[in-house]
This record gives C-alpha cells, structure tokens and sequence, in this order.
C-alpha cells in the first residue's frame, strides 16, 4: 500500500455525527480560518490545505464536497460567535446594550483575528454566497443596535442606511485598530459608540419618527 493510500484510509467510514467526526470537522475548520486569513482563496489548492492540515485530501471533499463548500463554511464558523455575541444583550437597558454590542464585538475582533479578517476581508468578493453570509452577521449587528437604540428591529430606510454606514465604518476602524493596536479596547469601543450617537442624531433630524435615545 503506498502513501496516499495509507492516509486514505483517514477518511471515516461512520456516520458524520459521531463525536470523532464532528471534533475532525473543527479541526479542519480551525485550520482553514487560519489559512485563509491570510491567503487568498485562489491562491490555495486543496493540496495546500490538506498538507497544512496534515490530512488526506479526500477527508476534506468527504466532510465539505470541495474547495468552495469548505471555505463557505469556514465562514459561516467564523460569524457563529460574533452574531451570537451581538444577540446576547436583550435584557440590558438599551444604552447599555449599545455599549455591551460593540465592546463584544471588538473584544471578539481582538482575541479572533484571523477568524474576523476572513469575515470582513478573506476574499469575500468572489462569490455570492460568501458575500451573502457576510451581510447576514451585517444584519444580525444592525438588529442588535436597531433594538438597542429604539427598541426594536424594524427601520425606515433613511434610518437603515445611515447604521448600514456605521457599520461599514466600524468594520474599518477595527480592521486599522487590528493593524496597529495604538489604542486600547475601551478608547476604540468609546470612539464608535460616539460616532454611533452622532449617526442616531443625523437618522433624527431626517427621520423624526426615529428620534435619538437618551444616554447619560
């Protein structure tokens, strides 16, 4: 038997709920957020992963079907705790859910870096279904927030724009804090939330049935 049947013999045979299948799956996951963090998803074969995992290449077509379906759902991993993060507030007052959401989410940008640069940055352009799951945490993000500030998730368009824009806003201002780390956590999360009260204050003035909340 030569190599590359050796490590076939990798590939379970049970079914794909059992514990060892389930703990392989978030191994291979894990070692995919961390690959294509940093490198494009063009640029690696499914060679390259398997050798980087240090598995058989059909473990990985057995488990996600093939480069695509694997990197999908990398990507779906990799929002999981950040939108669970942002839903986790709903019996806070709501000025201190606002401050909860955001600190979460950069305390997760913080302590995941790899994981958060492949759901904002990893070469979501290329596929529709990639760029898809990026705009469901978008949206999860924006609920938090909308019923945070108002007290529930429904928005009038000028209104969704303008936290859309934020958001969009954030993402950038995390991704240069990431880079260079020349602020701490609470300035970071200070500067977005006083930027969030100054878009709540411009949705006021064009929309007056979202009026700003007050905070102290």
């Amino acid at each position: 038997m030569n190599n590359s049947q050796q490590r076939g013999t990798d590939v379970p045979r049970g079914p794909r709920g059992t514990d060892r299948s389930l703990a392989r799956r978030a191994e291979l996951i894990a070692t995919g957020r961390k690959l294509f963090a940093n490198t494009s998803y063009d640029a690696l074969s499914m060679d390259d992963i398997a050798r980087h995992a240090g598995v058989a290449k059909g473990l990985i077509y057995y488990y996600f079907k093939n480069k695509r379906g694997y990197y999908l759902a990398i990507v779906r991993e990799s929002v999981e705790e950040l939108v669970v993060r942002a839903s986790s507030t709903a019996d806070l007052p709501r000025a201190e859910r606002v401050h909860r959401t955001v600190d979460g989410y950069l305390r997760y940008a913080q302590h995941n870096q790899a994981a958060y640069r492949t759901i904002v940055s990893g070469g979501v352009g290329f596929d529709a279904e990639v760029h898809a799951v990026r705009d469901a945490v978008r949206e999860e993000l924006l609920t938090a927030i909308a019923e945070g500030a108002y007290g529930h998730r429904e928005l009038p368009v000028v209104a969704r724009t303008a936290l859309i824009g934020w958001l969009s806003c954030v993402e950038g201002v995390t991704l240069d804090w990431l880079g260079h780390q020349g602020m701490e956590r609470d300035v970071v999360r200070s500067l977005l939330v006083r930027m969030l009260r100054d878009t709540l204050l411009a949705i006021q003035d064009f929309e007056p049935s979202c009026p700003a909340p007050v905070t102290g």
